[in-house]
């Protein structure tokens, strides 16, 4: 298991809800954040590769091995960052099943009860340089918990085996089956995106000035941000971005579609006006991000794919964020 590249998974989307959903299959894990209670109304819906993150993985359910749970981000945040005090020699297997027992405990011991925990957890007189980290889906008192076994060492050579209980909530398959994607109209452009991190520096500044900002592109490597007020206007440009195709959309076009796609005007910029506190949720992101394509429905929403553990070919999952248009009045 991979406790730094979860925590970073976890991390971006934290903000945006208390509790949130994750769903296990045999090849992904799906971390889904729907809640109308969102402020702004941002959604994300990802999958990430179960490679990306664990070592070794069994799970097994009598709905297709598949298992839906709904937990606090804070908890499990705090169990993750304490298996993470030395990623680089981690090993873990998940099994989820309907109950589980954890194995027998080492003499110098810590139990944590909902996942509390940082960076280097204690026990034993001392930060645990941590080697293995197994996590499962196991049953307390009639409580469903993930519970995280981590064993390590002390600086000064001691065994120490940390154990972490995260409460979760599990969902049935008929209620999970009813978690379903936003529907959003075809894109009218795609562009990549600078580096969010420099990105949220340029978008910090903006904050201040208004709550709406226009994001604006076109399909001629122009991406523009802007607010625009009584009092003042500022604009941001960047030329020369990427507009990438996606395979699947240009295949599943019609012909007519793609003649219209030919004599359609590069040069012609497509808006969206956003809220900037939901932009710089979405911008959280940064800590995982490796590529991130921005998708533009104009006047309908903006949605972006943020690409995690390597170029968009090669990654190990996507987050996609939907972010919903604001009504601009003025």
């Amino acid at each position: 298991m991979c406790p730094t590249f979860f925590v970073s998974i976890i991390q971006a989307v934290e903000k945006l809800q208390k509790k949130f959903m994750i769903k296990f299959t045999e090849s992904t894990m799906h971390v889904i954040c729907n809640s109308d209670t969102n402020e702004g109304g941002v959604q994300v819906w990802s999958q990430i590769k179960i490679s990306s993150i664990f070592s070794q993985y069994r799970i097994q359910s009598n709905s297709n091995n598949e298992i839906s749970m709904f937990l606090s981000s804070e908890a499990l945040l705090g169990a993750l960052r304490s298996a993470s005090s030395n990623p680089s020699s981690l090993t873990s297997t998940i099994g989820a099943a309907s109950s589980g027992t954890v194995g027998p405990v080492p003499r110098d011991s810590v139990n944590s009860g909902g996942g509390g925990g940082r960076n280097g957890a204690s026990g034993g007189g001392g930060s645990i340089e941590t080697e293995e980290v197994i996590m499962r889906l196991t049953k307390k008192n009639d409580q469903a918990m993930l519970t995280f076994d981590i064993s390590g060492n002390t600086r000064m050579g001691r065994a120490v085996h940390v154990m972490h209980d995260v409460r979760i909530e599990v969902m049935r398959p008929a209620d999970a089956a009813k978690m379903i994607e936003p529907m959003c109209p075809e894109p009218d452009v795609h562009i990549l995106l600078p580096p969010l991190q420099k990105l949220r520096t340029i978008v910090e500044r903006l904050r201040p000035m208004s709550n709406i900002m226009a994001v604006r592109a076109n399909a001629n490597g122009v991406l523009q941000f802007g607010i625009n007020t009584d009092s003042v206007k500022v604009e941001t440009e960047w030329r020369g971005q990427v507009n990438p195709k996606t395979t699947d959309d240009e295949e599943e076009k019609t012909d007519a579609e793609k003649e219209e796609d030919l004599e359609r005007d590069p040069d012609k910029l497509f808006t969206v006006i956003v809220s900037v506190k939901s932009f710089l949720r979405f911008l959280n992101s940064h800590v995982v991000s490796t590529s991130t394509i921005a998708c533009i429905c104009q006047h309908h929403c903006l949605i972006l794919y943020v690409y995690i553990g390597g170029a968009v070919a090669e990654a190990g999952g996507v987050l996609t964020f939907y972010v919903p248009a604001v009504l601009d009045e003025s």
